[in-house]
């Protein structure tokens, strides 16, 4: 007789909750197709993940390379769309996408949204989001932000599982159609430097390598680490010893070249992209960096542009250490002592005597570090507005500049990328000029004698021009995001982020709350109460009826480790996401401002 009790019944998994796909519908048409158009009628079978980018934004590009190894693993089951949602007016022009497509090695189809519709259909507020679809056609997980790919993996094994069984399954190669290649000395060139001996130094990224060019800027003299030591190289800076300090952006490293010897060396980082809750300082070898996009030799310390984390890091070669500079790693544009700074993707810098110029380029702005490490802005408002406009600084607009050159006449040249424009800065004056028209994506400029030599990245070609005297006239225009604003009511709104753990995981509680939540709002009067920092990720906020629209800006950090009690040391992941949420008050709006960092939201699922 067997007086054991009966074996638990274990509990049904959760149903997932099911939302049937909206259609994919874009103006600008499909890219990497062969010419052929999708629909979701032909995808039925197959694992659909939406990737919701656009080519200005650096969290973006991260989750392009976090999705590469999926991508290949599952090619048979998974088809990977992305969809180009364009932030900046540049970015709905259908060339520029079908060149970001090509720069950043974009090896799925693409559908090019320029007017934001299948964004709209999808409810979609954030840069960069997944949305996986099953294959019967419903959406079944959204993730907003970083991080995710390791979630996702497992939702699509759980799929493949699932719907091999039903036989709703559909083996077989997927719809990308690669684009043929084409022949030019660089392709996608991103910074440059003159060398001492008259040449000219040039980050060739997207065929991961330098290129030496002679004094013309044409002549290729020789090529350098296009063997994989370099991954998407962007910004050069020539160091007191003839070495170059070599931003190798998407390695998360910074590299030495030596023009004489050919050597390269690691100088920083570990290969590993820089997270939440990681050291920021320390031995230069041991600190994990996030996409260093360039750097500049100022007051006896390599500095650097970490793009990935909104921040300004320095490498200090005495102790060989690495450390923050400026900058919170919250998104915007605040001024004031470097520790309280806020940057948006800072992309370009360049040194003078008294000042560290940096091309700060999701807030379109010129900004600037003073000696005693306080942040300054001239030109620029914040993550909404560009345009080009000249006049007054307070008043004159860019368009996502990622270059800035300094000037012998105490002025700086901007490479106003996304304007095809060369802009000069004056603090003497406080005028905002522009130099020069019809370049391509210029994305850095080097002076060379009396002439500036620019980078025209999407022309693939340096372009030689002499400084003029007089500023070209340009027709002023200024933009905001095409995103609509959100309308919500005046007074109580209730701001819930949605975090559901990945299947497998539970949040990371070890060592005390495992998600923050950081809310703050354009204008800051927005707010009555709800600002500031806290670990809950559902917070009550109440909105000024005086203030007619304006900006939220969230923040959100969620960690979750493998919930597997057999192991000691399961693996941790951090999801992390933020949010500017244009919002619009009316009598009547929505008392409720749900954000998907990761899951489905309750509300919306049926």
């Amino acid at each position: 007789m067997n007086d054991a009790a009966p074996a638990p019944t274990p509990a049904p998994a959760p149903r997932r909750a099911r939302v049937r796909a909206p259609e994919l519908i874009g103006r600008g048409g499909w890219l990497n197709t062969g010419g052929k158009e999708l629909n979701l009628a032909e995808l039925r079978g197959r694992i659909v993940i939406l990737d919701f980018w656009t080519f200005c934004c650096i969290n973006c590009l991260h989750v392009l390379d976090e999705l590469r190894e999926l991508e290949e693993k599952h090619r048979d089951t998974v088809v990977i769309v992305g969809v180009h949602s364009p932030k900046f007016v540049h970015e709905a022009e259908h060339q520029a996408v079908v060149d970001a497509v090509e720069r950043y090695g974009v090896e799925h189809p693409v559908l090019d949204d320029p007017e934001l519709a299948t964004w709209k259909q999808y409810a979609v507020r954030a840069w960069p989001t997944l949305v996986v679809i099953d294959p019967e056609g419903y959406v079944v997980a959204q993730h907003a932000g970083e991080g995710h790919a390791h979630a996702i993996e497992r939702l699509v094994e759980e799929l493949e599982a699932e719907h091999g069984a039903k036989g709703t399954l559909r083996r077989g190669d997927g719809p990308y159609v690669p684009p043929e290649p084409v022949a030019t000395d660089l392709r996608f060139p991103g910074k440059a430097i003159a060398l001492p001996g008259g040449n000219l130094l040039v980050s060739d990224t997207t065929r991961h390598q330098l290129v030496e060019l002679g004094p013309d800027g044409e002549g290729v003299v020789r090529r350098i680490g296009g063997d994989g030591q370099f991954k998407e190289p962007q910004g050069l800076a020539l160091l007191p010893d003839g070495k170059v300090v070599v931003a190798d952006t998407v390695h998360h490293a910074l590299r030495t070249f030596d023009p004489v010897s050919g050597e390269i060396e690691l100088l920083a980082g570990t290969g590993r992209q820089w997270w939440q809750g990681q050291p920021t300082s320390g031995p230069a070898l041991e600190v994990d960096l996030s996409s260093p996009w360039d750097v500049a030799w100022w007051r006896g310390k390599v500095w650097i542009a970490m793009a990935g984390v909104h921040q300004l890091w320095t490498y200090d070669p005495e102790t060989r250490t690495v450390e923050v500079a400026a900058g919170t790693t919250n998104e915007g544009l605040v001024d004031g002592p470097g520790d309280e700074a806020w940057f948006a993707q800072p992309s370009g810098l360049a040194a003078t005597e008294d000042r560290l110029w940096v091309a700060d380029s999701e807030t379109s702005a010129l900004r600037y570090v003073d000696p005693e490490g306080a942040v300054h802005t001239a030109v620029g408002t914040g993550l909404f507005d560009f345009g080009h406009r000249d006049g007054e600084a307070a008043q004159a607009l860019l368009q996502h500049p990622l270059g800035v050159t300094a000037l012998p006449d105490g002025s700086v040249a901007v490479s106003d990328t996304y304007n095809h424009a060369l802009r000069r800065y004056d603090p003497a004056t406080g005028q905002v000029t522009t130099l020069a028209t019809d370049l391509r994506e210029p994305s850095d400029a080097v002076l060379v004698g009396d002439d500036i030599v620019v980078v025209e990245s999407a022309r693939h070609r340096l372009t030689r021009l002499r400084l003029p005297e007089e500023a070209v006239r340009v027709e002023s225009v200024a933009h905001r995001t095409q995103r609509s604003a959100t309308e919500v009511a005046p007074g109580r709104l209730q701001l819930d982020v949605v975090f559901q753990a990945p299947a497998g995981q539970k949040l990371d509680t070890r060592y005390g709350p495992s998600t923050r939540l950081l809310v703050s709002s354009t204008p800051p009067e927005l707010l009555l109460t709800g600002e500031g920092t806290g670990t809950d990720l559902a917070r009550e906020l109440a909105l000024n009826p005086e203030v007619a629209e304006g900006v939220l800006h969230v923040s959100a950090m969620a960690a979750s480790c493998d919930d597997d009690p057999e192991n000691e040391y399961p693996a941790c992941h951090m999801h992390q996401q933020d949010w500017g949420v244009p919002v619009r008050l009316v009598v009547g709006g929505a008392s409720r401002l749900p954000l998907v960092l990761a899951g489905m939201d309750p509300a919306e699922a049926s």
